[in-house]
């Protein structure tokens, strides 16, 4: 059996908070409790925070958001591409 990681780190990839996974179950499942409580100004994120809770959450905050988004997305949100290649950064989080 595989598991996956959804971790939430800050600006410096610091760990914040993470959950884990079955790698049966999606990731969205653990976008909410990984957001749930934590004050941020913006999110950098992968497809698993793609959907229209988590946006309207984010919204709701006041937060900046910055989410690579699925194919499949009606209206798609405006993202600062140019922002969007620091999501690195939770990528080097698994490498530390």
């Amino acid at each position: 059996m595989t598991t996956k990681t959804l971790a939430l780190t800050d600006a410096l990839s610091n760990l914040v908070r993470f959950e884990l996974l079955p790698d049966n179950r999606h990731d969205t499942v653990s976008v909410a409790p990984l957001i749930e409580g934590v004050d941020f100004g913006g999110l950098l994120a992968d497809k698993a925070f793609d959907n229209n809770w988590a946006i309207d959450d984010l919204n709701e905050r006041g937060a900046l958001i910055c989410i690579s988004q699925r194919p499949q997305r009606k209206y798609p949100l405006g993202i600062g591409l140019e922002l969007y290649k620091a999501r690195h950064l939770i990528e080097n989080f698994s490498t530390k």
